[in-house]
């Protein structure tokens, strides 16, 4: 759906145009409203939510070409948000990041910075900024900037029914920040991502809120609303035409459309980017030399989507616990399983469910990102959740077009059907007993499988079926022998050895899928485990290519700017799924999950970390798993082997903000100059030096004399301060000090005229 938006697109084209020195609106613009709370600082909350701008180069302009919200979690200008408008991709291929102010907090935003990218992750669609340039795109020291933020809370604490207020920018750059107030009504899973990899809300917020905040009842950052807009050029694609992208006079079909989404529900958990924040504080980046092989699994073809089934629960593998076509009555837990294919970081898919044929939101799950490989098992469910009675339909949309449907009944009697429980993979001994982790096995000759069967009869028809990388290798169709419950185990096996790579097993009983369950066969054996990644080791090198052949290392000194860890690996198909993890005493800043794109076996994958700063002291290790199992974990000390005390805490304090009047008509004045000085200083040392770097804050005031200190101040700390204004008499103090019994701090301060 393509739509040109003239009158709506006015106002954020002249903030591009003019930038900070524009207050487009302010006179007309009308209060949002806002909740009550004693805890909630809602003003600070607007200050430090930001308007973001992706836009292109275009001659001497700028297009847009992506939009959304985001928020400030730094006083040097870290901005999170969601990564899909800010990276460059088919549906936002900008390369410049306006990052807007709330000048005013009933006016639109003003451009006022650039930022950069300093780490994303697409799985997650989060990203995270740093503001480096001005508007103009001067360069701009990090630490310079005193900006309004927010604390990022740990999200895990969020419960059902939890009051939570999202935050964020509701247009296209002509409204002001609103925040809308509701409760969390579900927690969505998807695989790796446990119970809560999203949270609904019980409001609907508008599309470009998307990269915002939502906040608890003590003004806490603990999740992202997110939804993604389809890209443009797909037939389910919504997109608005904001400017006269090919100067020919006109703003129409020809010019770049803009993506848009629709109304936000979901909530991405803020505790998915803390290693993001962590990487950015400790200013570490990764790198993962490109060996120039492509990329396996890519999409080649428009999304598909099959085989989809419920389950009541899933296991620590992430697979079904059991396979089922109803659910009794007071269930509280609900999967919905679907293969995939084709699917890529761009592809925007969603949940829609209904019950007795009225849309449920909140089982429901709104457009967002893809977050798993190009093919492969998937699930989305929730647990915890009171289910009700009715029949449910769970319709799979990707692109905007809806791709599969499945249906399912709750409230139906205790099913007495014959059962399967979930599967368990490992290898036999000559006993028949089988061992291992349950679903990565070494490479060998045989794979067993162990399940429980329930309420079985004679004679029942039933089936196994094998496949490997998708394609059937064995199967097996006989009438059930066994008893009418107990455990069975049941093998594949190859003579010439069973081939690295992706497995599943399906148990039907009488045509009716009973049971399905993949695992991995890699490595080498090492009893019942896999052996895959060998010779894991940290090195002092210049470059990836001579930390192939440096000797290991485990100590590095204080202020080393890069280490790199390299590893051999062995019987690893390309396509498998792995993950490694970065983390400094035991912090977890890094944690990426890729398909494995190398030759099944071989020597010198290096991965590397640098600072060019250095690297903060602390103790390094690097864990590599496929699936749930931890395969290997190393660690190195740089230094002391310990980060400073609390490297990751954010400020506290209180916040500074009042009024300056003019004492004869106790009216507002405007431009007024409050310095805050530090303690080392008075205003006399001040005045006779004018050091910027004597300054702790500085506010000016707004048309109506109000000013904030846009920093958190220590209790008991004697700071000087300075009041100056064109045509009034100064005002100086030194050790004026904040007292925690005065909480809020919110002065009234009256100027004579000189």
């Amino acid at each position: 759906m393509r739509q040109t938006f003239r009158s709506l697109s006015c106002a954020l084209l002249f903030l591009l145009s003019f930038g900070a020195a524009s207050s487009l609106g302010a006179q007309d613009a009308q209060p949002t409203p806002s909740i009550s709370t004693s805890e909630l600082d809602i003003d600070l909350i607007r200050q430090a939510t930001v308007f973001v701008i992706q836009a292109s180069r275009f001659e001497e302009s700028l297009n847009i070409t992506c939009f959304g919200s985001g928020t400030l979690v730094s006083r040097d200008g870290l901005v999170l948000t969601n990564a899909h408008h800010v990276v460059s991709g088919a549906s936002c291929p900008g390369d410049v990041i306006i990052i807007a102010l709330s000048v005013d907090p009933n006016a639109p935003p003003i451009p006022r910075y650039r930022a950069e990218i300093v780490q994303s992750n697409l799985g997650l669609d989060l990203a995270l900024l740093r503001i480096n340039r001005e508007y103009d795109g001067r360069l701009i020291p990090t630490d310079s900037l005193a900006l309004p933020f927010v604390t990022v809370a740990d999200s895990s604490s969020v419960q059902l029914d939890d009051t939570i207020t999202l935050v964020g920018f509701p247009g296209i750059g002509n409204d002001s920040v609103r925040d809308q107030s509701g409760t969390v009504v579900t927690f969505i899973s998807e695989p790796g991502a446990g119970n809560q990899a999203w949270m609904k809300a019980s409001v609907n917020i508008p599309a470009s809120m998307t990269g915002g905040g939502a906040y608890n009842r003590e003004g806490e950052l603990v999740g992202i609303p997110t939804t993604a807009p389809v890209n443009p050029d797909l037939p389910g694609a919504s997109c608005v035409t904001l400017q006269d992208t090919n100067r020919d006079g006109f703003i129409n079909d020809s010019d770049i459309c803009v993506p848009v989404g629709g109304l936000i529900s979901t909530i991405r958990p803020s505790q998915f980017a803390t290693p993001l924040l962590r990487a950015a504080q400790l200013g570490i980046r990764i790198d993962t030399p490109n060996d120039g092989s492509e990329q396996m699994n890519a999409a080649s073809g428009s999304p598909t989507f099959s085989r989809l089934f419920f389950s009541p629960s899933v296991n620590e593998a992430g697979m079904p616990a059991q396979v089922i076509r109803s659910l009794p009555p007071g269930s509280n837990s609900l999967y919905l399983f679907f293969d995939y294919a084709n699917m890529s970081p761009e592809t925007v898919y969603e949940i829609r469910v209904t019950t007795d044929g009225v849309p449920n939101a909140t089982f429901s799950l709104t457009p967002v990102r893809w977050s798993g490989g190009s093919r492969g098992l998937w699930y989305v469910g929730t647990s915890g959740q009171p289910i009700p009675n009715g029949a449910y339909e769970f319709t799979i949309v990707a692109n905007g077009i809806p791709a599969e449907t499945a249906r399912l009944n709750v409230g139906e009697g205790i099913d007495t059907n014959p059962q399967f429980s979930d599967i368990i993979f490992g290898i036999s001994d000559s006993e028949g007993n089988v061992s291992g982790n349950g679903y990565i096995l070494p490479v060998g000759n045989t794979a067993s499988a162990v399940y429980i069967y329930r309420q079985m009869q004679p004679e029942v028809p039933w089936a196994q079926l094998w496949y490997y990388e998708g394609v059937e290798i064995a199967r097996t169709e006989q009438p059930w022998t066994d008893g009418t419950s107990g455990a069975k185990t049941i093998t594949i096996q190859d003579a010439e050895g069973l081939l690295p790579g992706q497995y599943r097993l399906e148990l039907y009983i009488d045509g009716r899928l009973g049971a399905t369950a993949d695992f991995t066969l890699a490595g080498a054996p090492q009893g019942a485990l896999p052996q895959v990644f060998t010779t894991a080791r940290f090195v002092r090198a210049d470059t990836p290519t001579s930390a192939l052949t440096a000797p290991p290392s485990n100590n590095f000194p204080t202020g080393e700017e890069s280490i790199f860890f390299a590893f051999d690996w062995q019987n690893l198909s390309p396509g498998t799924p792995w993950t490694v993890r970065w983390l400094v005493d035991d912090l977890l800043f890094s944690e990426i999950t890729a398909p494995w794109n190398r030759s099944p076996s071989g020597n010198g994958y290096v991965i590397g970390i640098s600072n060019p700063s250095g690297l903060p002291d602390g103790t390094y290790s690097v864990e590599i798993s496929l699936g749930a199992l931890r395969l290997s974990r190393t660690e190195a000390r740089v230094g002391i082997g310990q980060l400073p005390i609390d490297p990751f805490a954010q400020s506290d304090g209180v916040r500074l903000r009042g009024r300056i009047l003019d004492v004869q008509t106790s009216q507002g004045i405007e431009g007024v100059s409050f310095i805050l000085i530090n303690e080392l200083f008075s205003v006399a040392d001040f005045l006779g030096r004018y050091d910027q770097s004597m300054v702790t804050a500085l506010a000016i005031t707004d048309r109506e004399g109000r000013f904030e200190i846009d920093r958190p101040l220590s209790f008991e700390t004697p700071y000087s301060v300075l009041i100056v204004a064109d045509g009034y008499l100064p005002i100086q103090a030194d050790g004026f000090t904040l007292d925690p019994e005065d909480l809020p701090i919110d002065l009234t301060i009256y100027l004579s005229r000189g």
